[in-house]
């Protein structure tokens, strides 16, 4: 099957023409662009798509989600990471979800990304209390059945909650530090093998589906396992994908329980490598940064995320003049409430111009547009299969309405598209070579069934989770401790210095 899009505006992002928007013709052939550029011959038999009016670019790159959050969008607000999680990855009183309702969750999130424009995604997968095979085998039907790209993670914390978090044995009743200490970690042998069962099972599925490394931060896992992840991931050629430095409380816990950086503890163990993608890493030193440069990494911008946690924005400029590949994410669907990455587009490009005097520096469209396809791509390895309309790679790529409103006037293609467009002039998505948004219906599933079917599950679960807020709760007050003295607050102020 072939498909042929004549004459329309094309941004091709990578290959020789680059991020300049030109007009052209591109050809799909099965699952991968056959051809691209000026009056190409039209193969018998192809289905034609005019491309007069319209916008043809790469579809963009979710470089790293949460969906397992996405039953909590639009709860959860005014509150740091460290609280925060105490609600939206509980760690008493949870119990693992039915499958039906993971698949939905799931669905959900691809959904919506898939009709905003988003063909290929990281989904870094937690479950509370742990993962199993039977729930992350639901996501990954979720994904396969709507049609879209996606590496998929068994996020994994191998130590005990309280030791991952400075100053908690402080804080903690001895009550609930009892009832903690009592839930046992997983061993570093059984998420291995947890992890190649899972790589058997599901890594390749309808060549869209891969499996990645995922252990959830330097403080949270053990280096025994940490290491081991690394291995496999140099073996499988997976990412190693980690959050390095996403708080300030964060950027106080390598000196306190290492006496360095978690970056130059990380770099130490040897695990800076070029297939290790960081979420966030904000509150990094310039000497971290030449490590990470030096390593190859890439770095996860998750813009809306960090600025509802109150976390802080990631240097991004130096990052990229270090040589560090940078993507975007939305980062969970509860600390950002949506996956939809062109507003994480707009709102990376505009914070970096209010933390930053020197607009010789500011990020431009075309860097922003970079990070949220082909840098996004490089983030889980998939560069030379997608992120950029190129001979030879996959045909994952969005056709845009370009007289909408949108782009009306229109003038630089690419501010239109940082700036002005929110995913709403998409007319086509394909993935794999396969429309699977046409006029912004899915093709291959049923939205309106399916979000009917969740709606009738949210009763129960919403019971369900009232008992699991009431009991994380009680921790809320030693945590909120935690994060003031982190910040050099008086312990137990109840507000912030500047807002006195």
């Amino acid at each position: 099957m072939t498909t042929f899009i004549k004459g329309a505006t094309l941004l091709a992002i990578g290959g020789p023409a680059g991020a300049e928007p030109f007009t052209g013709d591109l050809l799909i052939e099965g699952d991968r662009i056959a051809a691209i550029g000026p009056s190409l011959p039209v193969p018998d038999g192809s289905t034609i798509i005019e491309g007069a009016g319209k916008l043809v670019m790469p579809g963009l790159v979710n470089a790293h989600l949460h969906s397992n959050e996405a039953l909590f969008k639009g709860r959860y607000d005014n509150m740091p990471l460290e609280v925060w999680m105490l609600y939206a990855y509980p760690i008493r009183a949870a119990k693992a979800l039915p499958p039906r309702l993971v698949y939905l969750r799931s669905m959900l999130v691809a959904m919506e990304s898939l009709r905003t424009g988003v063909t290929c995604i990281t989904d870094d997968l937690y479950e509370s209390p742990r993962s199993e095979l039977e729930l992350m085998g639901a996501a990954i039907d979720a994904y396969d059945d709507v049609g879209i790209r996606a590496t998929v993670s068994a996020h994994v914390v191998n130590r005990n909650f309280l030791d991952t978090i400075p100053f908690t044995r402080e804080y903690v009743p001895a009550h609930l530090q009892t009832q903690i200490d009592a839930v046992a970690p997983v061993a570093t042998a059984d998420y291995l093998d947890f992890v190649r069962e899972a790589h058997a099972r599901f890594h390749g599925r309808s060549g869209r589906i891969r499996t990645m490394l995922a252990p959830s931060a330097p403080q949270r896992c053990t280096p025994e396992l940490m290491l081991a992840a690394n291995d496999l991931a140099k073996e499988w050629n997976a990412p190693f994908h980690t959050h390095i430095v996403e708080t300030k409380v964060q950027a106080v816990t390598g000196p306190e329980f290492y006496g360095k950086s978690l970056i130059a503890y990380m770099d130490d163990l040897g695990l800076l490598n070029p297939w290790t993608t960081i979420a966030h890493s904000i509150w990094v030193s310039d000497a971290d940064i030449e490590r990470m440069g030096h390593a190859g990494v890439s770095v996860c911008h998750n813009a809306i995320s960090n600025q509802k946690l109150g976390a802080g924005s990631a240097p991004v400029r130096k990052l990229l003049q270090a040589g560090v590949n940078v993507g975007l994410g939305s980062d969970g669907i509860c600390s950002n409430d949506t996956p939809r990455i062109f507003d994480v587009m707009k709102a990376a490009a505009l914070m970096h111009k209010v933390n930053n005097p020197d607009w010789s520096r500011w990020l431009d469209a075309s860097e922003v547009l970079h990070a949220a396809t082909l840098g996004g791509a490089r983030t889980a390895l998939l560069h030379e299969e997608t992120g950029s309309l190129e001979v030879g790679k996959k045909a994952d790529l969005l056709v845009l309405d370009a007289e909408t409103a949108s782009f009306t006037p229109l003038n630089d293609v690419r501010n239109h598209l940082v700036y002005c467009e929110n995913g709403s002039s998409i007319e086509k998505v394909f993935v794999n070579g396969e429309m699977v948004v046409e006029n912004g219906r899915l093709t291959r599933v049923d939205e309106k069934a399916l979000l009917a079917e969740l709606r009738t599950l949210m009763p129960e679960f919403l019971e369900y989770t009232k008992g699991v807020e009431a009991a994380n709760g009680e921790l809320e007050p030693a945590f909120t401790k935690v994060v003031q003295r982190c910040y050099g607050m008086d312990v137990g102020m109840t507000r912030w210095a500047s807002d006195a």
